[in-house]
């Protein structure tokens, strides 16, 4: 496992050939020299690493098939999600000599988009359909804190993304069957037959179907740290496989004579098996159920071979198994939260609490508790950047009453409807009622301010101290130095933030796709111009690019936030943002847009200036008679600092740029120049003025745009009128979010994608040209 992790977290991939090689060395010498095996493992696990890696990131589409329009038959292969504009749906292409070479057998992720709900109802899981799609490579968003969608991707083994076009000319090949359509029928069933809205929740835990699911419910769940519940997971599994073995030791016991046969620890490991396998089958085999299946089989296994093995060694055994079957599967939280889990609870806990009084299974219960929460929670803190304070007691009173009633009734009534129809509405219902009188209380808790800790993002070195920690504090009483174990956790709590010092400031642009979203900062003072684009009951740039941002960047809070105009590309994740960070807004005169509607601002005029900690801030434009012009409008900021200065322009075009350099020539007050600009308007053809890129005298050109813009920003000329004038440019849609610090040092710049360098960076795969090459 040391080894196949060495191999994931290479920058690159290794070449085929080399990654071939030497796992025919490793295996020679594991066979010729036993007392080389440990090297040959870690030798061939790195190998392995390697060609799993490189085949999985082989299935993406190749760049020439970028954007290209294309006919496709294939099957739908999960639910749909159907949202009010459009329904997402994963389509697994026909593997046939009809299909184009590079797309056959491959999992797409399609969207169809259309007002008019009613065409895409008909879609279904199971069925076949013809359709006509464009296509992209999995592309996703470089922050701090933020996730990795292409790291999904390549778990997922997901080709492409795309979306329909013509879909006049979508045509249903063949109804819905198959697992999956089962499943989407029971769905439907338990949604017909739970009149209240703990349906959505039964229909979570009864076949992992989460689509009746809000943002704030997976908001409640993740503040309480229950979304390992709610979602098919391990849990789900163990429970049935637990089951099943407790139903075949309770036939054994009743029939005495079925033992002479067949011993009743075999039957209860063959029933766990095959209880945990069909289960996986009728949740649609999602990745997390089959990675459980597999580590109960092994387990199972290691039972029947009657070797007597110890928990600890079957526990090895099944996640070395699962590591080599899926390598990619060590990319996953949740292969690290189950595995730690159970090594944390083996470890620390007795083996048999069976004959002990109920004291003593209360105390086990909470200790059980206390360890997983304390153990997992540098994992949790560095995967996710948070830690659940209300998790302990949230799993506390989740756990039992949920694993032993709620979804035990839900799984029942899956299975008596699959018996007779209609049969299993009573047990539904009855798994509703069990679960939303305590829903409020979990509400509570996430509202209460004290559920979720943030933590910024800690260095590498945090997370094995963190866990050096807590194995101190694990051990038994008595040991010596245990409060000193609680320093080996401060890396991970509180990290070192590299604060600017005073007199400094740090610029970190967002990367937000077509849109924008700056983050500056000083000493002690943080303020953030523009928050990124938002789509109505879609994606929000600031719910899931800025906010994260700020978290792992350890902003405590803003002291003022900037819309530079009212355009949604740029005020669209204004909601989100100040929803969590409620700040003064500042904004042009009679500003509007739809992503304003309802946030009261200050004008933004020209002349307007502060100071914090050493630097100097000063609105450029609007003036005070101008009137709201859209992009013309746009507040222009800048920055002064004793170490550089910089220049924040929004969308304005080369008319108000002319007017800055026109107005910076009469006073000697509008300084123009600047070390750092950002690119007016995305870097379109109309911006970027030569008389203002001359007069700004740039050392760096910071431009946000979104990869592959229906805009086509930034404009080439633009990118070459900047170069030629001295500036390296930096863009977020080959580098990822970039961060600027004007300090005693000068001027320091670096981006996502080059301090986070990961195999599966989409930028590594594909040559995207001049208006995204880094220089």
């Amino acid at each position: 496992m040391a080894g196949i992790g060495a191999g994931l977290a290479l920058p690159r991939v290794c070449p085929w050939g080399w990654s071939i090689a030497l796992a025919a060395l490793a295996v020679a010498l594991w066979w010729r020299r036993p007392g080389w095996r440990w090297p040959a493992a870690l030798a061939f696990g790195f190998a392995w690493a390697g060609v799993h890696a490189a085949w999985a990131l082989s299935l993406q589409l190749p760049p020439d098939w970028e954007k290209r329009e294309v006919a496709l038959r294939g099957r739908i292969v999960e639910l749909p999600l159907h949202e009010p504009r459009r329904s997402r749906f994963d389509f697994r292409v026909d593997d046939d000599a009809a299909q184009p070479a590079p797309l056959r057998g491959r999992l797409l992720r399609l969207s169809w988009y259309d007002e008019d709900p009613q065409p895409r109802s008909a879609l279904r899981a199971g069925q076949r359909w013809q359709l006509r799609v464009r296509l992209r490579a999995p592309r996703g968003l470089r922050n701090p804190g933020a996730p990795d969608a292409e790291r999904y991707a390549l778990m997922d083994r997901l080709s492409a993304t795309g979306y329909l076009r013509r879909v006049d000319e979508a045509r249903r090949l063949s109804e819905a069957s198959g697992l999956q359509a089962w499943r989407e029928t029971l769905s439907d069933r338990i949604a017909a037959a739970v009149p209240t809205g703990g349906a959505r929740f039964v229909r979570a835990l009864a076949l992992g179907d989460t689509r009746g699911l809000d943002p704030r419910d997976w908001s409640v769940l993740r503040a309480n740290g229950l979304t390992h519940l709610i979602a098919i997971s391990g849990f789900h599994v163990g429970l049935v496989a637990g089951a099943a073995a407790w139903l075949a030791r309770a036939l054994w016991w009743l029939w005495p004579g079925w033992g002479r046969r067949c011993p009743a620890a075999t039957a209860a490991a063959v029933a766990a098996m095959l209880g945990a396998g069909a289960y996986a089958a009728a949740v649609g085999f999602a990745l997390p159920t089959v990675r459980t299946w597999l580590m109960i089989a092994v387990v199972a296994g290691l039972s029947l071979s009657r070797r007597g093995w110890r928990g600890f060694d079957a526990l090895a055994v099944a996640a070395i198994a699962l590591a080599l079957v899926d390598p990619l599967a060590l990319l996953g939280a949740g292969f690290w939260l189950s595995f730690l889990g159970v090594l944390w609870l083996m470890w620390c806990l007795p083996a048999d609490t069976a004959d002990s009084g109920w004291r003593a299974r209360l105390g086990g219960l909470l200790g059980a508790q206390g360890v997983s929460s304390l153990g997992l929670l540098p994992v949790a803190a560095l995967l996710f950047g948070q830690a659940s304070l209300a998790g302990p007691l949230a799993n506390l009173l989740a756990v039992p009453w949920w694993s032993l009633l709620v979804v035990p009734l839900a799984l029942l009534g899956t299975g008596l409807e699959l018996l007779y129809a209609g049969a299993g509405a009573p047990l539904w219902r009855a798994a509703a009622a069990c679960f939303e009188p305590g829903w409020p209380l979990f509400e509570a808790l996430a509202d209460s301010g004290l559920a979720l800790w943030w933590l910024p993002e800690p260095h590498w070195y945090a997370l094995p101290l963190a866990l050096a920690g807590a194995f101190w504090l694990l051990l038994p009483r008595g040991t010596p130095g245990k409060a000193l174990a609680v320093l080996l956790w401060l890396p991970l709590l509180w990290p070192d933030r590299q604060l600017p010092r005073r007199g400094e400031v740090e610029l970190v642009v967002v990367d937000v796709g077509q849109g924008l979203s700056v983050l500056v900062r000083t000493a002690g003072h943080s303020l953030l111009y523009d928050a990124g684009p938002a789509v109505r009951d879609g994606f929000d740039a600031g719910e899931r690019a800025v906010l994260p941002s700020l978290r792992a960047l350890g902003v405590r809070q803003l002291d003022r936030v900037v819309a530079s105009h009212g355009d949604n590309d740029h005020a669209g994740g204004l909601g989100a943002v100040l929803a969590e960070f409620p700040a003064p807004l500042t904004a042009p005169p009679e500003v509007s847009g739809e992503a304003m509607r309802g946030l009261r601002s200050a004008a933004c005029r020209a002349g307007q200036r502060w100071d914090w900690d050493g630097v100097r801030l000063r609105f450029l434009h609007p003036s005070a008679d101008f009137p709201y012009l859209g992009n013309e409008s746009s507040c222009v900021l800048r920055i002064d600092s004793a170490h550089g200065s910089a220049l924040l322009t929004g969308d304005i075009g080369e008319v108000i740029e002319r007017d800055l350099v026109r107005r910076a020539a009469e006073s000697a007050d509008e300084r123009l120049r600047a070390d750092v600009v950002l690119v007016a308007h995305h870097g379109s053809g109309g911006s970027s003025d030569p008389a203002f890129v001359a007069a700004t005298g740039a050392r760096h050109a910071l431009i946000s745009a979104g990869h592959g813009n229906r805009f086509g920003h930034p404009r080439k000329p633009v990118l070459q009128r900047w170069r030629e004038a001295g500036a390296r440019t930096w863009l977020t849609a080959g580098q990822g979010a970039v961060r600027v610090r004007l300090g005693a040092g000068g001027i320091a710049v670096e981006t996502r994608r080059q301090t986070h360098p990961r195999l599966w960076d989409a930028t590594r795969r594909t040559d995207p040209g001049l208006s995204y090459r880094p220089d």
